[in-house]
């Protein structure tokens, strides 16, 4: 083993300590599907036009794909007790691993900035509840008012202190988590139920795409954001597969947890975003700013308070835990837990989360999907190599080496590289139009449209570019 490229946090998991079944990863699945961002998502589809029943189908869809490549990158953590870093290896190098590893870490630290914004956001609107002569949190230029930007600074520092005292400390709020966020959405699911005057009065809600055409040029790109939702644990899965009792534990475990819980957290969001078009006259698809428009004070700062607990959980269990393995891989020596969750707190803030949650066009189409572009490329490569160049057979001690069959050249597989890049190239052209950079006419609308498939193009012209550029050893 090469000090550079070994730690404990790297290291296989040997079989006599891997004790997760099927009921563990499926547990694992409910409680992270059961987040503010499930239901922001499922109603910003709502916002944006879709009825009740094709914003359902899209998340099922969706997240029915993104489990096709979740089993199967999970398959080598199982098998070898390794994680996504270590399993990025065989296919980038020792060194070239990195690149995925960072690509990954990098949006980890978006979805902590994101998290850590709503867990502000709640706090203000806490405050608000007991002065309501305050005003609603307004982002017009760069920043939000004060107030709000230094809740987000206290939010942020208590995540950070939650990373001093280390993970330990958040098991007792992801307890409160597993019960307190189903016993919320029911509440809420009964409010939107009452308030709206049935059930009928809701689902009745027409879609706002008067054409196929129209419906279809928005369900695609949603369908690659629901993709792209979980297209990051879809890469490191295995740092939780490596813990698995056996390949059908796993494979049984996520199949059972992830797309029914994700649907059904999501209807939730449907149903009471398409109640408060009848309520409100106009759909409210941010969670934080319906909470504060109830008219009881009680209400406001329970659903305010439950907010900030289970956003903090979710965001130590989700954003901090999975990018510090992948800091870690950049030098094992030097990086630990707490200097990785360090790091990624400030890329976190320096992404401006309050902005990409602005509206729904920031949250879907400049987060979702761009960040699907960058991750779908290394799924397909990683996909291609363990299945189709290495035949599921990896020889783990050289994982772990620079002088093995890892290494390539100097530590990176170019073919990889080349790969990925090509596999990115694609999408950058509606990325550029999307954020405004470029023109609508300044590419052929094809080739700007293509972005609406960030995820899927990039994993198959990456993983067919590699397996064309690979010869079997």
């Amino acid at each position: 083993m090469n000090n550079s490229l070994y730690n404990d946090d790297l290291a296989p998991i040997s079989q006599d300590k891997r004790t997760w079944g099927t009921w563990n990863y499926a547990a694992l699945w409910i409680s992270m599907s059961l987040c503010i961002p499930t239901y922001t998502m499922a109603s910003s589809m709502i916002n944006k036009g879709m009825n009740w029943w094709q914003a359902i189908l899209t998340i099922f869809i969706g997240n029915a794909i993104v489990l096709v490549p979740m089993l199967l990158n999970g398959h080598a953590g199982a098998k070898y007790g390794i994680p996504f870093p270590v399993l990025a290896r065989a296919s980038f190098g020792t060194k070239g691993a990195n690149i995925p590893a960072m690509l990954r870490a990098i949006v980890a630290c978006g979805w902590f900035g994101i998290q850590t914004w709503i867990g502000g956001a709640s706090l203000y609107n806490l405050i608000r509840a007991f002065n309501p002569s305050l005003e609603a949190i307004k982002i017009e230029g760069l920043f939000p008012q004060p107030l709000p930007i230094l809740c987000f600074i206290l939010f942020w520092l208590l995540n950070m202190f939650i990373v001093y005292k280390g993970v330990e400390s958040i098991r007792k709020l992801l307890v409160f988590k597993a019960f307190f966020l189903p016993v919320a959405a029911i509440a809420l699911f009964c409010w939107a139920v009452v308030a709206a005057k049935g059930l009928g009065p809701i689902l009745n809600e027409p879609s706002k795409f008067t054409d196929t055409h129209s419906f279809l040029h928005f369900f695609f790109p949603a369908l690659t954001a629901v993709v792209g939702f979980w297209a990051t644990l879809s890469l490191n899965i295995p740092d939780f597969t490596r813990y698995a009792k056996s390949q059908k534990a796993q494979m049984k475990g996520q199949a059972i947890g992830l797309p029914p819980s994700m649907t059904l957290f999501a209807f939730v969001g449907v149903v009471v975003t398409s109640a408060t078009s009848i309520i409100y006259g106009h759909s409210e698809w941010d969670p934080v700013v319906l909470a504060s428009k109830f008219d009881s004070k009680l209400m406001v700062v329970f659903a305010m308070i439950g907010i900030i607990i289970s956003t903090l959980a979710t965001n130590i269990a989700a954003n901090i835990v999975s990018p510090a393995n992948d800091f870690s891989n950049l030098n094992p020596q030097k990086i630990n837990f707490k200097t990785g969750g360090y790091i990624t707190g400030i890329i976190g803030v320096l992404i401006f989360p309050w902005k990409l949650m602005a509206d729904p066009d920031g949250y879907i189409f400049t987060w979702l999907i761009a960040y699907s572009g960058l991750l779908g490329p290394i799924g397909g490569i990683m996909i291609v190599d363990y299945f189709f160049i290495k035949k599921q057979t990896l020889v783990v001690d050289e994982l772990y080496q620079h002088n093995g069959r890892y290494f390539f050249n100097n530590g990176f597989n170019n073919k990889a590289v080349i790969a990925l890049l090509i596999g990115i190239l694609p999408n950058i052209p509606g990325f550029l139009v999307m954020i405004k950079v470029a023109s609508a006419n300044a590419f052929p609308t094809w080739i700007s449209d293509l972005y609406n498939y960030a995820w899927f193009v990039g994993f198959g012209v990456s993983g067919l570019i590699y397996k064309m550029m690979m010869k079997e050893k």
